[in-house]
C-alpha cells in the first residue's frame, strides 16, 4: 500500500516587475465603499501557495491555491498535514472527508476549504503519477477531441486599446472573449454609459458570431444589475458574471429568473453543498466554481454531476491544469477559461511563472496529452530571482 509520508508547503511572493493598476479596470466588491486607497488591492494575487504531497516511493503530487496563501500554509502545516500523512492517496474520498469533518467547526469555508482543495489537487496529481495516467483518464477519460477556450482578459480601459487587444486575440484564433466592467453603482448614469460603450466597441470588433462574456466581479448590486440587464441584452452576451456579492444568492436567483442574460457565478462559493444550493435555487445559468477553493478535484466531480442533473453547464473559474483535466473529462463542461501568457498584472498570470507544463492555447483550443501522468505540471526554477519563497 502506498502511503503519504510528507507534505511541503511554500508561498511564492512575486517580487518581479508588475503592470501598474489602471483606474476603473475592473469593478469589485470594495467599490461599495468610499475611496480610500486601491479598492482592488485585496483581489490581486501576487502570492501563490504550492503544496507537494510526497509518497513513500518518492512520487510527489503538486497542488496549489491563490487565496491568502500565507494563512492557508499555516492551516495546512498545523492542522491538515497531520490528518493526511500516513494515509493511502488512493483513499482520497476518506482523506477528503477526514479533512472536512475534523475541521468542520472552523474550516468548511474560506481558508479551511482552500487548504483542503490544495491538498486534494496534489493527491490527484500523485495518483495519476503512481498509475502512469493523466488525471482526466482517472476522472472518466476524454470527452472532447480538444478543449475550446475563451480569452479572459480585456480589462476595462481606453476603448481603442480594448479594441486593439480584441483584434489581436481574434488574430490568434479565439472565438470567445471575456471582458470586465470598469464602472458600477457609485459611478451613476455616466458610468453606466461608459460600460455600454465598451461592450458595443468590443462587438464592433468581434462581431456577433463570436461569444462575448461580461464580468462584474461582485462590483454591482441588485438594483444596478436589474437596470443594466435590459440594456445589455442587444449585445447578446453569453453570460453576466458575478453581478452581486457572493452571499446574495437571492439576488443571483432574481437576476437569473429575469431570463434576459444568463447569470454566472460560484467562483466565491465553497463546498459541494454551497454549489448545490446555487443550483437548487436557480441562482446561476452557468456554474463557475474554483477548483482550488471549492474542495479540489474530489469535490468538483461531485458538483459536476449535480450540475448536469440540473442541466447547468460548468465552466471552472480560471485556467490551470486541474481545471483543464476536469473540463476534458466532463461533457457538461463545454469550454475552459484561459488567461493569456502575460506580464504579472492582477496575478492570474502568476502560475505561468511558478509552474511548467500548462499548455498554450492554439487557435482557440487547448490539448492535453494522453500519455503525460498526473496533472502534467512541475514547479519551475526559471523565475526564482523574481520570487521570495516562504518555507
Amino acid at each position: 500500500m502506498t502511503k503519504i509520508t510528507s507534505i511541503r508547503t511554500r508561498v511564492w511572493h512575486w517580487t518581479g516587475p508588475t503592470v501598474p493598476p489602471q483606474g476603473n479596470f475592473c469593478t469589485n466588491a470594495s467599490d461599495a465603499l468610499y475611496e480610500k486607497g486601491d479598492a482592488m488591492s485585496s483581489f490581486r494575487f501576487h502570492q501563490w501557495l504550492t503544496v507537494e504531497v510526497e509518497c513513500d516511493d518518492g512520487t510527489i503530487g503538486i497542488g496549489n491555491a491563490a487565496l491568502a496563501p500565507s494563512v492557508v500554509k499555516r492551516a495546512i502545516d498545523d492542522w491538515y498535514a497531520p490528518l493526511v500523512i500516513g494515509e493511502d492517496p488512493f483513499d482520497y474520498a476518506y482523506i477528503w472527508e477526514k479533512m472536512y469533518r475534523r475541521t468542520h467547526a472552523w474550516g468548511r469555508k474560506g481558508i479551511g476549504m482552500t487548504a483542503i482543495s490544495a491538498i486534494d489537487i496534489a493527491i490527484w496529481d500523485a495518483m495519476g503519477k503512481l498509475v502512469g495516467k493523466p488525471v482526466f483518464k482517472l476522472l472518466g477519460g476524454r470527452t472532447k477531441e480538444k478543449i475550446p477556450v475563451y480569452y479572459s482578459k480585456l480589462y476595462a480601459r481606453d476603448i481603442r486599446e480594448m479594441q486593439a487587444e480584441a483584434e489581436q486575440a481574434m488574430a490568434n484564433g479565439y472565438t470567445a472573449y471575456k471582458s470586465r466592467f470598469g464602472y458600477g453603482p457609485k459611478d451613476g448614469m455616466p458610468g453606466m454609459r461608459e460600460n455600454l460603450k465598451r461592450v458595443e466597441a468590443l462587438r464592433e470588433v468581434i462581431g456577433y458570431d463570436n461569444d462575448l462574456m461580461l464580468e462584474c466581479y461582485m462590483g454591482w448590486n441588485l438594483d444596478y444589475a436589474k437596470r443594466m440587464l435590459p440594456k445589455l441584452a442587444k449585445y447578446e452576451p453569453r453570460w453576466l458574471e458575478e453581478p452581486v456579492i457572493a452571499d446574495d444568492v437571492a439576488g443571483y436567483a432574481e437576476l437569473n429568473a429575469m431570463n434576459i442574460v444568463p447569470i454566472s457565478g460560484g467562483e466565491h462559493e465553497f463546498s459541494v453543498m454551497g454549489c448545490a444550493d446555487l443550483l437548487r435555487r436557480g441562482a446561476v445559468g452557468v456554474l463557475q466554481y474554483d477548483t482550488n477553493r471549492v474542495g479540489g478535484i474530489t469535490a468538483a466531480q461531485k458538483i459536476n454531476a449535480i450540475a448536469e442533473a440540473f442541466q447547468v453547464p460548468v465552466i471552472p473559474h480560471a485556467g490551470q491544469m486541474h481545471n483543464y483535466h476536469l473540463t476534458m473529462a466532463n461533457a457538461n463542461c463545454p469550454i475552459a477559461e484561459y488567461f493569456p501568457v502575460f506580464d504579472v498584472e492582477v496575478g492570474n498570470e502568476l502560475f505561468y511563472y511558478i509552474f511548467e507544463g500548462d499548455p498554450e492555447a492554439q487557435g482557440g483550443f487547448l490539448q492535453l496529452d494522453d500519455e503525460t501522468p498526473g496533472l502534467g505540471i512541475s514547479i519551475s526554477d526559471r523565475h526564482l530571482d523574481n520570487f521570495r519563497i516562504e518555507e
